[in-house]
């Protein structure tokens, strides 16, 4: 068994594709339109047959309770593997990435929390 697919969900589809592609560096995988909403996921270009990420509306009444709790005790939706915290943290600020959580040590691992501008903290990570 493997994870073929996971969720954020964001607050504007066309906001969060730019965001996911333009500046995390994510590829458009499908988007197939779905009445008013689409099935809008991407992947990473290193894998691009790998897990897709769904950028799934947040219609639902539950969803942005649920989301605002997250945000405000600092918990992300998501943890993406990167090569380099630090390295990713610099290019992500000079594109204007607001971070919550600066590069952190943590005994193996090293972290940084951004917000992904569509109502959601994202974690990156990598271990040594």
């Amino acid at each position: 068994m493997k994870i073929h697919l996971t969720s954020v969900f964001v607050d504007d589809q066309d906001k969060a594709l730019r965001f996911y592609t333009d500046v995390l560096g994510f590829v458009k995988k499908h988007d197939v339109p779905l009445g008013t909403d689409r099935w809008l996921t991407v992947v990473s270009p290193e894998d691009p047959e790998g897990t897709e990420l769904l950028l799934e509306p947040s219609g639902h009444p539950a969803v942005q309770p649920y989301k605002t709790a997250l945000v405000q005790d600092g918990i992300p939706a998501a943890s993406f593997a990167v090569d380099d915290v630090d390295a990713e943290f610099n290019r992500l600020r000079e594109l204007g990435v607001h971070f919550t959580q600066v590069p952190l040590e943590m005994g193996p691992v090293t972290t940084a929390v951004l917000d992904d501008t569509c109502g959601n903290l994202i974690q990156i990570v990598h271990s040594k």
